[in-house]
């Protein structure tokens, strides 16, 4: 048995907000249930009430848990001795914010999609909540679960490029290089500023590919000066973004990010530079780091067992040769949530330290698009520091 479930005595008990419509919900669903830690039990799966009960008992929920709004779940299940105990969120953007503080309110430990909220002034808000409440809050920037990407981020911890002086992050698909908006299938809630927020392309991927670049290297963005825009005539929000990047620690670097690269699939990506060498991931053949050394050969490091780091290892969950990727890395983030709600628990040691995307996170993400968009209309550089 799971040593995280065998601690509980059984699986923890999660809420389902969102994700009726769409590819997200279902790789939330299946991220909690690859390591059989959380037993979905309630949920409100769409803001239309019907659609939310016809979806809710298609996935095996009980027709009274069904809710039609989060208010009505939080109170029913308050009331009941096996009421949940964690919630998911996979809800438009501007729902993010109130629907986790509400959340976090009733004492429930929270998983949110990012962007963290709508506006940096509503994240601090959600921050605070989550100071004072103690819940455990996760935001899925799930790219950052990959065996890879730690391989990377302890490599860079133990100087093996040495001091990082360039960060370059990429993040380029081609999925809106039409007028999509324009047609029924395509008219979506992402291209309604009012519910996805002030920038589509920062929001959708530009915060992932923020944070991977943090993560990675340990460091802090500082400022930035950016043009951010429509790319494809007639779209009224903004699908591409170009910053230069002004890091802590001296490092500098760009940040590309686009939904309007006609051909392009994904195209996440980071390549950090130091003093030594260099490193470079792509998410599209997430099984393979390469390492430049100054003056050395290029190595590319596989998931191969006993040539990686702990960091990575623990994160590993095929046998060599076998594709692991995004259900796996999104996975990972459930089962160190659970782990370290047990360990809240006093039921076992919580996950390695800095492994899960926090709330902090999620608010260094919105300072990075406000700070971005700020620069957009005046040409200048932007300080996105958080204060503490």
């Amino acid at each position: 048995m799971n040593p995280v479930l065998a601690a509980l005595g059984r699986r923890l008990r999660l809420g389902l907000v969102g994700g009726s419509r769409g590819f997200i919900g279902p790789v939330h669903r299946a991220a909690a249930r690859l390591d059989d830690l959380f037993e979905p039990l309630a949920g409100v799966l769409s803001s239309d009430p019907e659609t939310g009960k016809r979806v809710g008992t298609g996935l095996g929920l009980a027709p009274d848990r069904c809710y039609p709004d989060v208010p009505a779940m939080l109170a029913a299940e308050r009331a009941r001795p096996d009421g949940i105990e964690v919630v998911a969120i996979m809800t438009p953007n501007a729902d993010h914010a109130p629907q986790a503080t509400a959340c976090l309110e009733a004492g429930l430990d929270v998983i949110c999609d990012k962007p963290l909220a709508a506006s940096l002034e509503e994240g601090r808000a959600l921050a605070a909540t989550v100071r004072r409440t103690g819940r455990l809050f996760v935001l899925t920037h799930n790219y950052s679960a990959y065996p890879m990407v730690h391989q990377a981020r302890a490599m860079v911890r133990a100087g093996a490029i040495g001091v990082v002086r360039q960060i370059h992050l990429t993040y380029v698909q081609g999925h809106n290089a039409t007028l999509v908006e324009a047609t029924p299938e395509g008219r979506t809630w992402r291209f309604d500023p009012t519910r996805c927020g002030p920038s589509l392309v920062l929001g959708d991927i530009g915060t992932h590919a923020h944070h991977l670049g943090a993560f990675v290297s340990g460091l802090t963005l500082e400022s930035v000066v950016a043009d951010v825009r429509a790319t494809v005539p007639g779209r009224t929000v903004d699908d591409t973004a170009c910053l230069l990047c002004r890091w802590s620690a001296g490092a500098v670097g760009t940040l590309w990010v686009t939904e309007a690269a006609a051909g392009a699939e994904h195209g996440l990506a980071f390549r950090i530079f130091g003093t030594e060498g260099g490193l470079e991931w792509h998410q599209e053949r997430p099984n393979e780091l390469r390492h430049r050394r100054l003056g050395g050969f290029e190595e590319v490091l596989t998931r191969r067992r006993g040539g990686l780091t702990p960091e990575a290892t623990r994160l590993v969950r095929t046998e060599l040769g076998h594709p692991e990727g995004y259900l796996e890395a999104f996975a990972n983030l459930y089962r160190d949530a659970a782990q370290a709600i047990l360990a809240r628990r006093g039921l076992g040691p919580p996950p390695p330290e800095g492994t899960l995307p926090t709330v902090e996170d999620g608010v260094a993400g919105l300072a990075m698009i406000e700070a971005a968009l700020r620069s957009a209309a005046t040409g200048s550089w932007i300080d996105c520091r958080v204060a503490p």
